[in-house]
């Protein structure tokens, strides 16, 4: 018999290309749905075992063992900093890890006071500054980054952005791009050992589906 392949496939703006993307390369979990409160879907006949996870915790569970492979943002990925095995930029979910302020904000700041930083991701907002010369102080926030400097919480944001509508409605501007970001394949490093010709035949699947 072969091994079971679990996949965390994480929930919000990246579930429907990931459910996509591994249907059409032949790994289905039926009847997924965003709206379902169902978390486990099994394809008994092709071995596969699709796991709905909250998508700040799909690194988590495939470094520990939970899952043998799993679709995350890379931001995620560089905000962990997990043990895992990355082959495979999968190419939508696209974004940019940002630092924006307000349209009058001087930049950069070295030898100033130290700054107040707003974000979602301390680590890469620490290390960005790091490596800058930059002081600052990280305020950890988990929701309307945008709002820190409007109130005066925060000099800084660091965060992701697309369009960059938002910031716009709400007179910030992008001072500095540190990385983009897209969805990425992570594996177990035990599973690639174990579980090999299985997970290398998922990873060409997905990469003929990738080129079309």
């Amino acid at each position: 018999m072969k091994d079971i392949i679990s996949i965390a496939v994480p929930k919000g703006k990246l579930m429907k290309p990931s459910v996509s993307l591994l249907s059409r390369a032949g790994i289905k979990g039926i009847g997924i749905s965003g709206n379902s409160r169902k978390l486990i879907f099994n394809d008994r006949k092709n071995h596969y075992r699709l796991m709905i996870v909250r998508a700040i915790d799909v690194p988590t569970y495939v470094e520990h063992g939970a899952a043998d492979i799993g679709i995350a943002g890379k931001e995620l990925i560089l905000e962990q900093d997990k043990d895992l095995y990355e082959p495979l930029d999968l190419g939508f979910g696209y974004c940019k890890i940002i630092v924006a302020g307000p349209k009058d904000s001087n930049y950069p700041c070295s030898g100033s006071p130290k700054l107040k930083v707003a974000t979602k991701y301390p680590n890469i907002a620490e290390d960005y500054f790091s490596r800058k010369g930059i002081p600052v102080e990280i305020i950890k926030l988990y929701g309307s980054i945008e709002l820190a400097p409007l109130t005066g919480l925060a000099d800084r944001i660091v965060d992701l952005s697309s369009s960059g509508r938002t910031l716009a409605e709400n007179n910030l501007v992008i001072l500095d791009v540190i990385a983009e970001s897209t969805a990425r394949l992570i594996v177990n490093r035990a599973s690639i050992k174990i579980k090999y010709e299985r997970i290398t035949e998922i990873i060409r699947k997905l990469e003929d589906q990738i080129k079309g």
